[in-house]
This record gives structure tokens, sequence and C-alpha cells, in this order.
């Protein structure tokens, strides 16, 4: 899942064809990890985004925009103090490491020409961001490393920068493939992906599979090579090698879920049918559609920490309340019992006697056969069927109480659920923002002493266009899908959701006209990808005019019921919602 060397070149190849001669306009940290360069050329603005977390580092073109703090970081407005108004005058890299170098032609504070480079280092936990000045002397980094984290090389502004040691291995764009095949030979004890990834510098360890894939099918123990495979084992590395100087496939890999396992440069076939592969036109899409979902669901879960933790305490106290109410509800399911002992006592009291621990009678609902009952010997014979009286009320009334709590708490955790599938497809402050004012209203978080009396305003639904020209407007939150559903949406216009899951409303705007199956099908997977259900295929999803939707009385947010629909089947694909936003 690495982003390996040969892909960052090739990710460097396509950014020179982009930026190279561009001014930087502006520059974000959206995190503690993360950079955005925007640069402006005579073809329009690009953003470069950079992030050296150790999950998923990598630097490319982006066409999201990312939602930064308010007030930005002492580093950031370092990196805009010496490179905003600059040009990028070249790209490198370091033989095929995972190593980037920016060149800027720029000035220093006193109006002089300088240069400064900016260093983009991609190694997983050690990756990092660097800024130097024309001497290669660091001004700062993202991560600063002293003496107690690194033996090998400090990165500390004031001291020269270093490049980390260097491996040797072989460049598949010097060494042939004859060369190459006989440095892996070397390595006669691992097995040949392993010898590949030790002998060729750049390659992921997807590659280096997919090389013993072609070779022996398989994988095998590079010095039990026969000479055939040696020889298709030359082949295959000639095969990458014109792939590499002609034309090469920025490739995905997925599995069953729709969910990224891998991306590479080459086809891959080692899976055969077991993963879905999809192929883009640009390496910087590839690694978007990568890494964004996935680095978005940590970014927001580090930032709704707090409400992530309020809503699973209370998903977990009120699904405790639930079982122990019915145990309670089981419990009092034996009542019938105490209305017969009440009953018995009466018929036969005129032979019970006064102080006894129990009383025997026969029951004439079960053809007289004998009967104990237990008896408090304290109380006379009426005294004990009052009280069993009493209890059977008390209990025919607590199971009327037990059942409406139960269901209570029932719709308290379908909403709960609503509201942590909202939080999970947040993408901004805003959003969260709303979430945490619909908790607060809620009772499920405390306001915030000196929090402000001026409410933002609120953020407008998200919005999409069918292939055939409706208008489809989706809700982001619970408070919204009310807002879309009962107020923005006209009564012939069509509602729709997915079916018994958390998820958005969705709206297709009719402007009075009839709507075609085309954009109830289209919003039906717009309906699906806003749910639980978004990796799910074949989803369940309803819909009918929005005339046919009600709000029962004293409902929680985003709460409707819906007697007359219909029911669609989509697999919702990311792709295909790209392709109908309306940004």
């Amino acid at each position: 899942m690495a982003l390996d060397g040969i892909t960052l070149g090739l990710v460097k190849n396509e950014l020179e064809g982009y930026i190279i001669g561009a001014k930087v306009e502006k520059i974000h940290q959206p995190s503690k990890n993360e950079l955005v360069f925007i640069f402006r050329t005579r073809n329009g603005a690009f953003r470069m985004y950079a992030s050296c977390d150790g999950q998923s580092p990598r630097v490319h073109l982006t066409r999201y925009s990312l939602d930064n703090p308010k007030t930005p970081p002492m580093l950031c407005m370092l990196f805009r103090k010496r490179l905003v108004g600059s040009t990028l005058a070249c790209i490198r890299q370091i033989n095929n490491d995972r190593i980037l170098i920016f060149d800027f032609n720029g000035t220093t504070e006193i109006g002089d020409k300088t240069q400064y480079h900016l260093i983009c280092e991609i190694m997983a936990q050690r990756s990092n961001v660097i800024l130097c000045d024309s001497e290669y002397k660091i001004l700062d980094a993202v991560k600063r490393i002293d003496e107690n984290k690194s033996s090998v090389r400090e990165i500390l502004p004031g001291l020269k920068y270093e490049l980390p040691p260097q491996q040797n291995k072989c460049d598949i764009y010097a060494v042939s493939a004859g060369e190459i095949s006989e440095k892996i030979g070397e390595y006669s004890d691992k097995m040949l992906s392993k010898a590949v990834l030790e002998a060729v510098e750049g390659f992921s360890p997807i590659v280096c599979r997919e090389i013993a894939y072609r070779t022996v099918f398989g994988d095998k123990q590079t010095g039990l090579l026969s000479q055939i495979e040696k020889e298709r084992l030359e082949t295959e590395i000639s095969n990458i090698q014109n792939e590499l100087k002609n034309k090469t496939t920025p490739q995905m890999l997925l599995t069953q879920e729709n969910l990224p396992f891998d991306l590479t440069f080459t086809n891959v076939r080692q899976y055969n049918n077991a993963l879905i592969k999809r192929n883009y036109e640009t390496y910087s899409e590839l690694l978007d559609d990568f890494y964004f979902e996935r680095d978005r669901q940590n970014r927001i879960k580090r930032r709704a920490a707090d409400l992530y933790k309020i809503l699973n305490n209370a998903v977990e106290r009120t699904a405790r309340k639930i079982n122990n109410r019915r145990a309670e509800l089981l419990q009092s399911e034996k009542r019938d019992d105490l209305r017969l002992y009440a009953e018995l006592i009466t018929a036969n009291q005129y032979r019970l006697t006064e102080k006894s621990s129990e009383y025997e009678v026969e029951n004439y609902y079960d053809n007289n056969k004998i009967m104990i009952i237990p008896a408090n010997p304290a109380l006379t014979p009426q005294q004990n069927s009052q009280k069993y009286f009493k209890e059977y009320k008390k209990a025919v009334n607590a199971s009327k109480l037990l059942q409406d709590l139960i269901e209570e708490g029932e719709q308290e955790l379908v909403y709960l659920d609503t509201v942590l599938d909202n939080l999970s497809r947040a993408d901004t402050e805003r959003e969260i923002s709303e979430i945490r004012d619909e908790l607060e209203s809620g009772g499920y978080v405390k306001s915030k002493k000196g929090s402000r009396n001026k409410k933002e305003k609120p953020l407008s639904t998200l919005e999409f266009l069918s292939s055939d020209g409706f208008k489809i407007l989706v809700g982001r939150n619970n408070v919204q899908n009310d807002r879309l559903t009962l107020k923005t949406a006209k009564n012939y216009d069509m509602w729709l959701h997915v079916q018994k899951q958390a998820g958005s409303h969705v709206v297709i705007v009719s402007d009075k006209k009839e709507i075609s199956e085309t954009a109830i099908l289209e919003a039906a997977c717009l309906a699906a990808f806003h749910s639980k259900a978004k990796n799910s295929s074949s989803v369940a999803v309803d819909y009918t005019l929005v005339k046919n939707v009600k709000k029962p009385v004293g409902a929680k947010p985003g709460k409707v019921i819906y007697n007359t629909y219909n029911t669609v089947y989509v697999t919702p694909q990311k792709e295909h919602i790209d392709k109908m936003k309306t940004e």
C-alpha cells in the first residue's frame, strides 16, 4: 500500500507538466502533518497536497479543498513568508528514492533574489516535509528530529540538510534487464518477490510480487529457478522497463466491497478476479481517490473525538437500559399468576387458617388440581389476597410502561445511529459544528460556557445534477434532512431514502416536470452512497412523492414516516457520484 519510488517519479513527471514555472499563491496547513500549496499558472490554479503522515505520506495534485484552522500554525506562517510569491523552477527526484526536491526562485526578507528547496520525504513513519535555504540549511520542518529520535540524521532548524543513507540497488531506468536479473539471482536464499525488492530500487512489494507471479505463476525461492524461469524473469523486467519508458497504467485495486486495497503503475494479474481493478488517467487522481476517504475519516475522528465518545457512550447506556427493561418486562409477564393467587385465596378464604406460610387450594381453572400458594403469615388470608391483587395491578401498569420505554429506547438507538452516520461523512468543521449543535439541542452535549450567541448561517444541502438535468439535493445531517424534506421540498418533488438504515434524505426537484427513471436511479445511488450502506451492493432505496412523507409528533430530528412508496436496488459507485457534483 506504500507509495513507491517509481510511482513517485511518475507523479513528479506529472507535476512538471502542470506547475513548473508557476507562482506560489497560497499555502495552507489543514493539520499537523499536511500542507497544501496553491500554484497560479496561465492555465489557472492548481492545488498541490503534501502529507508526511505515517499512514499515508504522499505528494500530488488534488481536486479536494480541505478545511483549514482559523489561525494558521507558526510553521505555515514561515512557509508562507518564504515561498508565497516565489516561482517553481524545477522538481528533482533523488535516483528512484522516495524523495522529491522542489526548487523555488524567490526573494529574501530584504528583496534579494535567492533559492529555496522544499524537500518531501515519503518514507512511511519517517516521512517529512522540510524547507531549506539556498545552501540547504534547514529553515524548519513539519517533523523536527533531534538526537533522541534518530542517531543517524537530525532534522532541526539551522542544521545542514543531509540525504538519508542510500541503498545499493539497481536503477530500473539505467541498468539492463540482464544485469538486474543477475543481481536478483544473488539473493538465492530468498523468495523471488523478496529478492526483487532487495535488488531493485523504487519497487513496492506489490510490484515485486507481480514480477514473481509473471515469472513463476506464484512465488519461489530464487536459488531454485530453472533456466527457463530465469529467462522469463529477465523478459518481465524488460517488459516493466518498456512500460516505464512508454506508457504506464495508474491502477487501483479494490476489494469486492469497493474498499481501496493497493495501487501501482502496472496492470496487476496476481489476484485474478479476487480484486476489482480501476484505471485512472493521472496518478494524482489515483492517489486522491485511494487516500482521501481514509484520511478524511481519520481527520474527522480526530476533530470530533469527543462527539464520537459521547455518542458511543450514549449508545451503550441506551442499549443497557433496553436490556434491563426487557428483563423486567419478562418478569412482569408472570402477573397472571399473581391475579390467580388473589382469586383463589379470595374464593377459599373461609377455610384458610391464619398465620400460615402457604395456602393449599383447589385451582378451578385446572380441573381442581391442588395448588400451593406462598403466603405472609403476618397477614390474614384476605390481606394476602389484597396484596397479590396490588402486585398484579402494579405488574400490569409496569408492563405497559416498560413496553413504551423499550420502544422509546429503540427509537433513540436508531437516532444515535443516524448521528454517527452523519458524523462519519462530515467533511468540514462546519458540518461537525452543526452536528454538535444538534446534540446540544437534544441534551446529549453540554453547552460550553462563553460559546457564541450568534449562530452561523446553516450550511446548504449538497447539490447534484442528474445526467438528464434534474437537480438533486442531499441532506448533510438530521436537522438539515428535516429542513430539506419538510420545508424546502415541494409536494410534487420525489423523496428517497435508503431502506431500514441510517442515511441522508434525498430530494429530486421536479420543477413540475415528470421525473425520469434515470433521475430516480441516480438519486437512489446518491441516497445509498450517503448512508451506512455506501460500500454495499444491491442497496434497497425507497422513493415516494414528498407529500407522502410525514413527521411524527415529537419525533427526533431526521425521523419521518411514509407508507406509500416504491423500491429500487442500486450499487453506489464513487466515480458516478463525482460526475453528478455541481461544485
